[in-house]
């Protein structure tokens, strides 16, 4: 049997550098909080629980990591401390033989895959703390990771205390820690501050290990997966990797990107097999596109689920609550919200749908609008199969119009329309014979007194 696994994510810290009131693992990256991406990389592994140690005004962090308890750090003493005041949620499971895993809330590009390795090494082994390791670019300002002749981790090294060869070591300690909770939080009461923060830090535990008998190995990861975020620059650094890992994961399930770098994907989109998206597109939270689906230029999509073979834009905008169904066109300086569209139904240029159910094979003239907002309330239209909408007709809701129904161009339709039935909904034109010269006379007597 393998030993239950706790998981504990650090993120009490202030993110002063941030310049912002949003605590800083709430930042989104790819329209998710940092920490929830932290909390599904960890979910991967199946964990038994899963604790995050925030600050004491960190109610907002709590809300967003719910149902995963929380605990206060009461004063930020380092991580050690941190991790300390976890132990009073997770004491049952250490009794039991846990491993805790220790990962921090601002470093949302952590894979599964590489906790997966990190789990693997410590079940396979006797090392009783798995330390996580990388191999930046410039190791400069971090804490390196010497490792002896048995191939352990023998020390980890801050760089101001690091001798000449140690500063030469090019393998970095990431942060990320993964050891057996009985011992773990019983060299955490021996962990001191001995250094010039006063602080409490978790690399102690190589030291207080070593002295009683507890091997410590090295699983090392990619220098980008393990970057914590502190900053709005590295917020934008952090956002560009994870697009170009959602780019890739696009294109390796069968879809066209025709100019990747200029598409922005959610965490969550969906793109099936044989769709295209055409440059400078943006997918916001909850898109799924089915096959064949294309997606022209330019357009912005959000909460919205595109059926196959449909067309959207270009310079289209999909709010949420939108669905577009088989072989539909949604065309250029479209927006549709909370609208399900039929299929092969068309709304090709210039027009606000919203609230609304347009029937399969209904046409949405150009400039047509659904007022669906009356200051007060939203309210609903429905168009039915097969119905034609005039160019430029309001459609004040709630309104139905029916099956095969055609509205006049330049309508304002206030009151149902019945199956087949045509409304007009306009003033009756007028034509002067020779009025335009009149006109023009006058103006131009006018002009001259």
């Amino acid at each position: 049997m393998t030993a239950p696994l706790i998981v504990v994510v650090l993120a009490a810290g202030k993110g002063t550098r941030m310049r912002s009131t949003l605590p800083k693992v709430l930042h989104p990256v790819a329209g998710r909080p940092m920490i929830q991406h932290v909390l599904a990389a960890a979910a991967a592994l199946e964990p038994a629980q899963m604790v995050v140690v925030v600050g004491p005004e960190g109610g907002a962090i709590a809300e967003a990591v719910r149902p995963h308890p929380v605990v206060v750090q009461q004063e930020q003493l380092g991580t050690a401390d941190a991790v300390k005041a976890a132990r009073e949620v997770v004491e049952p499971l250490i009794t039991e033989g846990a491993d805790v895993l220790v990962l921090y809330g601002d470093g949302p590009l952590i894979t599964p895959e590489t906790l997966a390795r990190m789990q693997a090494a410590r079940r396979v082994g006797e090392d009783a703390f798995i330390w996580l390791g990388f191999r930046p670019p410039d190791p400069t300002g971090y804490g390196r990771l010497l490792i002896n002749e048995a191939g352990k981790v023998s020390r980890i090294v801050e760089e101001k205390d690091a001798s000449e060869a140690e500063r030469a070591v090019d393998l970095c300690w990431a942060g990320l820690l993964l050891g057996e909770g009985a011992p773990l939080f019983h060299l955490l009461e021996q962990v001191k501050n001995d250094n010039a923060k006063k602080e409490y830090y978790l690399t102690s535990l190589v030291d207080l290990a070593a002295r009683d008998g507890l091997a410590s190995a090295v699983v090392e990861g990619d220098a980008d997966e393990v970057r914590g975020v502190n900053s709005r620059s590295e917020l934008a650094e952090a956002e560009a990797i994870l697009q170009q890992r959602l780019r890739l994961r696009a294109m390796e399930g069968g879809a066209t990107l025709i100019a990747p770098e200029t598409v922005y994907f959610s965490w969550d989109t969906e793109l099936a097999p044989d769709v295209v998206v055409e440059p400078n597109v943006f997918f916001g939270p909850g898109v799924k596109v089915a096959a064949g689906a294309r997606i022209h230029g330019f357009s912005h999509i959000e909460g919205t689920m595109i059926e196959a073979g449909a067309r959207i834009g270009p310079f289209a905008r999909l709010r949420p609550g939108t669905r577009i169904g088989p072989e539909a066109r949604v065309g250029n300086f479209v927006e549709m919200k909370a609208t399900s569209l039929g299929a092969k139904a068309k709304a090709n240029h210039l027009s606000y749908v919203g609230d609304a159910e347009v029937g399969e094979g209904a046409n949405i003239g150009a400039g047509t609008i659904t007022c669906n907002y009356d200051g007060f309330a939203k309210h609903r239209t429905t168009i039915g199969a097969g119905a034609f909408i005039g160019s430029n007709s309001s459609l004040v809701a709630p309104v139905n119009i029916g099956v095969g129904a055609v509205t006049g161009a330049g309508g304002t339709i206030v009151a149902d329309v019945p199956d087949q039935a045509l409304a007009i909904a306009r003033a009756e034109q007028n034509v002067r014979p020779d009025g335009a010269k009149r006109l023009r006379a006058r103006r131009a007597q006018l002009k001259e007194s």
